[in-house]
């Protein structure tokens, strides 16, 4: 499968620190990879420069086969970050009108994306009374108008109660069988089962990769959380 997204020794300096140093990485096209660690593990530093917002002090990121933050990935790549990124003033429905016209997205855009994320019977309310994990669909929502064939979220399910979480990992499936890519952020470790190819990183580094099921064989646990602990065991 080809690899929508390509990392090779991407170094990343903050501080005078190395937050990345050297990382090499691939991410298959259409289907949902997670991105999982510890707090501070590098994350964040991993998305933003794959969707070009990051300054790299060496390496080499493409996607969708170009440099990461090429004018051209605008209306291909997506990014939902953690904190929702709508105006709280402003109904579900103005909000995306809104990003809708910015991003020349088509009549039906908005509707469809307001189902996408069953926001239907509150597109008329304002989103400073939404809760948290309402906001977060919004967020997303706007995110899907382009119809994105990558969609990069950072952390999409913290804060949010069970039912909506699956809820959301349902939505990310659909959109994998409908030919997107996703790469999906999270430190909660339980959310691994729900993706199809894990990214594990420690310390800036990338730890292990594979899916739920190789990682468990690798390393003879169940739980996800002590499948993470032999890895950095077994690490050298």
């Amino acid at each position: 499968m080809a690899a929508a997204i390509s990392v090779d020794g991407l170094r990343v300096v903050r501080g005078g620190n190395a937050v990345l140093d050297g990382l090499s990485l691939s991410v298959d096209g259409g289907r949902v990879t997670g991105l999982l660690g510890p707090s501070g593990s590098g994350k964040t530093t991993l998305i933003r420069s794959i969707v070009g917002v990051q300054r790299v002090a060496g390496g080499r990121v493409q996607v969708l086969g170009v440099p990461a933050g090429s004018r051209e990935l605008r209306t291909r790549v997506a990014y939902v970050t953690q904190s929702p990124a709508v105006y709280a003033d402003l109904t579900v429905r103005e909000n995306l009108d809104f990003f809708g016209r910015i991003l020349d997205a088509p009549g039906s855009a908005v509707g469809e994306a307001i189902a996408a994320v069953e926001l239907g019977g509150l597109a008329g309310r304002v989103v400073s009374r939404l809760s948290g994990g309402q906001r977060a669909r919004v967020s997303l929502a706007t995110a899907l108008l382009h119809e994105p064939e990558v969609l990069v979220l950072d952390e999409p399910t913290v804060g949010l109660d069970p039912l909506l979480r699956r809820e959301l990992w349902d939505l990310f499936h659909r959109l994998a069988a409908a030919g997107a890519t996703l790469l999906v952020s999270s430190h909660v470790m339980d959310e691994a089962d729900r993706c199809d190819t894990l990214l594990l990183l420690r310390d800036g580094a990338l730890l292990a990769t594979g899916s739920p099921g190789d990682l468990r064989a690798r390393t003879g646990a169940e739980q996800m959380d002590e499948v993470f602990v032999r890895l950095i065991e077994a690490a050298p």
